[in-house]
């Protein structure tokens, strides 16, 4: 099997079984067999990384910046194997996804990454010169990072925007692989592990695992050597994790589950009903609906404009092919949100079934209610659906579309499409001022697929989309305070304080 990366080395698992990936296409098993580590691994992993962590430091900004600068070159240089790779496990095409955006992104956020441990600006010193009292951020600590089946390279456990936060503070990363793409991980974690020899920082800054046992996972969740968890799935797994980690106080980050709702407001409809018609099907569809930002629930005021827009995505819905997604994990998930969602009212308008073609497959699916059967049922009708699925909530009126707003479960984004010529301005203004306490970010007139690499940007958002609505996972450098600790330094001698607290 193939070998974990512990310590610095290379070195043969500790496993009891393996695991393959698979050909979204075919379903059929693909490449090397990948080792599922026993709790002895976790252990020296754990060990490695709590070395490497005090280790760390007395490493300056600029030695972990040059870390992430060489990462990145190294993955800029390898990017058409490691791009190919990464089609042969996802089947998301080589181009433009792979090649033209998600690589040239992750390049980008490490790079953006380096500048931020350069500068040290997430450190936000303060310093009372009266008092002789100073404080700033510095490192927490071992962070066990876990990353998603849907973004292989940009929210890759070993190169994506949680392990980059984390490195960028100076903590030590024991990564865990998605066993959706764990040949694309190894390519990723050899170019880390050379450009962190590269850099002359610690064997165990950056350590791989390609799977765990789940009593294993949470057992290193919970352990008094770790610092923090960063996780990106699915709500169920993710909530296994925090109990894990809340069990001992260890902070945890997760994004989990978000529906991103779309309310398209009369005037809109009227103004462009097409667009929006061929704006929603391309979100929910683009990449088989496997983004976390996947407009899974869209809100129509009742009248003949509803049933047009419906009719015009149910026929988008069927006129384009069934995609292929990750795995046979997410094919069994829709199938049990479909059938959460019509027990709790919903009515199938096109799809709801596997698929028939060949390989990992669900047929794309829309669904409707209404808005008073939404309203006597909300948490049932916002079950997750991974995959290319939403929901059509057609209310009575403005006033309804508000009281549905209010009863949305803590999600990514919340979408408001209004007219342009003030028409909608009034309930529009009322419908974002009730989505604004239950979304990170808040959008208009477009679809909430794509986060921007911005300072400003917040890729979070309240329970159940995240478990904490402090923090995002993407936007440097409010990423990195997730794992730093606010250091205070108390009549501490000049000599003995951070360079950036110095007078």
């Amino acid at each position: 099997m193939t070998p974990v990366l512990i310590a610095g080395e290379w070195v043969s698992a500790n496993a009891k079984r393996g695991f393959r990936a698979h050909d979204p296409k075919t379903s059929e098993p693909i490449g090397d067999e990948f080792p599922v580590s026993d709790w002895s691994d976790c252990d020296a992993a754990l060990s490695a990384a709590v070395g490497a962590a005090e280790a760390l430091e007395a490493c300056s900004g600029d030695q972990i910046a040059s870390f992430l600068d060489a990462y990145a070159g190294g993955l800029a240089g390898n990017a058409e194997a490691i791009c190919r790779q990464a089609e042969e496990e996802t089947a998301l095409p080589y181009q433009p996804r792979l090649a033209d955006v998600e690589m040239p992104r992750t390049v980008n956020q490490l790079r953006l990454a380096a500048e931020a441990a350069r500068v040290g600006a997430w450190r936000a010193p303060v310093v009372d010169a009266a008092a002789n009292i100073r404080s700033c951020y510095g490192p927490l600590g071992p962070v066990f990072v876990l990353g998603p089946n849907n973004f292989p390279l940009a929210f890759n456990a070993v190169s994506g925007g949680d392990f980059a936060a984390a490195i960028a503070t100076g903590n030590p990363v024991i990564a865990k692989a998605h066993p959706a793409h764990p040949a694309t991980t190894r390519l990723l974690a050899q170019a880390a592990q050379a450009a962190a020899a590269e850099a002359g920082l610690p064997a165990a800054s950056v350590q791989l695992l390609y799977g765990v046992e789940n009593e294993h996972g949470l057992r290193m969740a919970a352990d008094p050597r770790l610092a923090a968890v960063a996780f990106t799935g699915s709500r169920p797994a993710g909530l296994a994790l925090k109990a894990a980690a809340d069990a001992v106080g260890k902070p945890i980050y997760l994004e989990m589950s978000s529906v991103n709702p779309v309310f398209f407001l009369p005037g809109a409809v009227a103004e462009r009903r097409d667009a929006l018609i061929e704006e929603l099907a391309g979100s929910c569809l683009m990449a088989a609906g496997q983004f976390c930002t996947c407009p899974n629930l869209f809100v129509l005021h009742a009248g003949d404009d509803a049933e047009a827009v419906l009719q015009g995505v149910q026929d988008r819905f069927q006129q384009r092919p069934a995609g292929a997604l990750f795995a046979e994990a997410v094919v069994r998930g829709l199938a049990s949100s479909i059938a959460s969602l019509k027990a709790a009212g919903a009515e199938v308008a096109c799809g709801g079934a596997e698929a028939g073609d060949a390989g990992f497959r669900f047929q794309n699916t829309l669904l409707k209610t209404t808005g008073d059967a939404f309203l006597a049922n909300p948490a049932a009708l916002q079950t997750e659906a991974f995959g290319p699925v939403s929901l059509a909530v057609v209310v009575r009126d403005g006033e309804q579309a508000v009281q549905v707003a209010r009863h949305i479960e803590g999600s990514l984004t919340g979408s408001i499409y209004s007219s342009t010529q003030g028409d909608d301005d009034a309930l529009a203004l009322r419908l974002q001022q009730t989505l604004r306490r239950r979304v990170g970010r808040l959008i208009n007139d477009k679809m909430p697929t794509g986060v921007a690499v911005s300072p400003a940007m917040n890729h979070g958002g309240p329970f159940p989309a995240t478990g904490n609505p402090g923090f995002t996972a993407v936007g440097i450098p409010a990423s990195l305070r997730r794992f730093a600790k606010l250091d205070c330094y108390d009549n501490v001698r000049p000599a003995r304080l951070p360079a950036c607290l110095a007078d």
